[in-house]
């Protein structure tokens, strides 16, 4: 739910030469790229299957430990078990903890207006990815103070690069392993590193524009966000968002429990074995 390469300068407006460069790589890998590959070299049940799996975590990485976790203290955990929905988010290639979290609490305090980052009264393309090609003025030092409390958030940050790197070395070792060969080890990054990094990204990128678009408004009209169950099967949950911004901090995106909402799942599972604590209900307050 924010940019994929951190800001170089917070204060200043300007294009995001580093967010482009990165986004144009992924994007000409899946659409050219791997199409071209899997058809001259082809891709095995393996790669897709790593693929799947990767994403799952991935995603889960994001909803779970950035999104209801870190930002909106949704649950408590343990230090090793936040480390761990820190790297598995660092693999998403969608920022630090610290600055994606920073971003999506202003987008909940400043919902709709030009300091939300990807304000959905500027169009589909501005709040689904084309806010990430410029610097923001916006991006302020108060809406870090509680993250950087956080010595795990502070570790996170800082080997950041080395995380999402991590996140791309693990499909292709296990692909050269599996494969027992050099070029499954490129078969299984391509689907297991780019495609899934790909498809992660738009998973997140459909709750800050289609959600903000489509859909109903069951829990309150105080902003543009709307409940889609169609897109909680692509965001691991996320897409019951109108309820999420009328209570901010609630474990739960989907309340219902035919609401299709694995990330919330995963959190309850997690409390039955001691591993999340304090599963906050009805919230509303954001920070």
């Amino acid at each position: 739910m924010t940019a994929p390469a951190q800001a170089v300068s917070a204060h200043h407006a300007g294009f995001s030469y580093v967010n482009v460069a990165l986004f144009c790589i992924v994007v000409a890998v899946t659409v050219i790229g791997i199409p071209l590959y899997g058809y001259f070299v082809g891709f095995t049940l393996f790669d897709w299957v790593l693929a799947f799996i990767m994403y799952i975590v991935t995603g889960m990485g994001i909803t779970v430990g950035y999104h209801r976790l870190i930002a909106h203290q949704s649950f408590e955990c343990p230090d090793w078990v936040k480390r761990c929905a820190l790297v598995a988010g660092g693999w998403a290639l969608q920022n630090s903890a610290l600055i994606w979290c920073a971003d999506h609490i202003r987008h909940h305090a400043r919902t709709d207006t030009d300091e939300d980052p990807y304000n959905a009264s500027r169009g589909f393309w501005h709040s689904h990815c084309g806010w990430l090609f410029y610097e923001t003025p916006h991006r302020t030092d108060k809406y870090e103070i509680r993250l950087r409390r956080d010595p795990v958030i502070l570790w996170q940050h800082r080997y950041y690069w080395a995380i999402v790197a991590s996140g791309l070395a693990l499909p292709f070792v296990l692909g050269v392993l599996w494969h027992q060969s050099w070029i499954g080890g490129v078969s299984s990054l391509l689907l297991g590193g780019l495609f899934r990094m790909f498809m992660v990204l738009n998973s997140t990128f459909t709750i800050n524009s289609l959600c903000h678009m489509v859909g109903s408004q069951p829990h309150g009209t105080q902003d543009s966000s709307r409940d889609s169950w169609l897109i909680s099967f692509v965001s691991f949950g996320e897409g019951y968002h109108n309820y999420h911004h009328t209570y901010a901090r609630d474990y739960r995106n989907g309340p219902k429990w035919y609401n299709f909402d694995p990330s919330k799942w995963i959190i309850y599972t997690l409390s039955l074995f001691g591993l999340a604590t304090n599963l906050r209900r009805l919230d509303p307050t954001v920070f």
